[in-house]
């Protein structure tokens, strides 16, 4: 018997109901529906006419989720061949044109990816939910996220949102960002970085 293929639905707003193919468990690790109600809660309705940003976009359920709820544009993130096959027919059940993709690696990528931002004079929510670190080749993953956020200019920033195992200890300040707050879910916590001086 055919294995059925994974899915999920956009939550609210424009696009709610829309179905959302995931790619198998083994390619990407789709976000708990509890940490996605709790990061659109969080951040509310200042996502409205905002850029968003999904790095390591896997189906980009997250960024399909901003879209929906009223994001000016979403720039989506991805490596894995099999999750941006699934990915770009996730965006063609929204809004296209008002997505944009970056394919390949997103530690090379991100420099182009300021630059828009740069280019177009917008602020941007940075969504970071790296493959977790035990997986294989991945074990120097979080320093190399820790290093790519350090990078971001403070004027690109509106929200540094970081998806990771609940052991991992994040530093207090990482460029021009200091961590707001930490929520744990279980295995998965969320952690919330914004420009120092609105934080102190």
């Amino acid at each position: 018997m055919k294995n059925k293929p994974l899915i999920k639905k956009i939550v609210a707003g424009k696009f709610k109901g829309k179905t959302i193919k995931l790619p198998s468990a083994t390619t990407t690790r789709s976000s708990k529906a509890i940490v996605l109600e709790s990061f659109f809660n969080t951040i509310g309705f200042d996502i409205i006419d905002s850029y968003f940003v999904e790095v390591f976009s896997g189906s980009g359920s997250i960024g399909l989720e901003a879209l929906s709820r009223g994001a000016s544009r979403v720039i989506f993130m991805e490596q894995n061949s099999a999750a941006i096959k699934v990915l770009k027919e996730n965006i063609a059940q929204t809004d296209p044109s008002r997505c944009d993709l970056f394919l390949g690696d997103s530690f090379s990528n991100i420099h182009a990816v300021v630059k828009q931002l740069q280019r177009v004079n917008e602020e941007a929510f940075f969504y970071i939910d790296p493959p977790f670190s035990i997986r294989e080749g991945m074990e120097d993953i979080y320093e190399k996220m820790i290093a790519l956020i350090a990078f971001l200019p403070k004027e690109s920033l509106k929200l540094v949102i970081i998806e990771h195992m609940s052991g991992l200890e994040l530093p207090l300040d990482i460029g021009a960002l200091r961590q707001k707050k930490t929520k744990k879910f279980g295995n998965t916590s969320l952690t919330y970085y914004a420009l120092r001086e609105q934080v102190e």
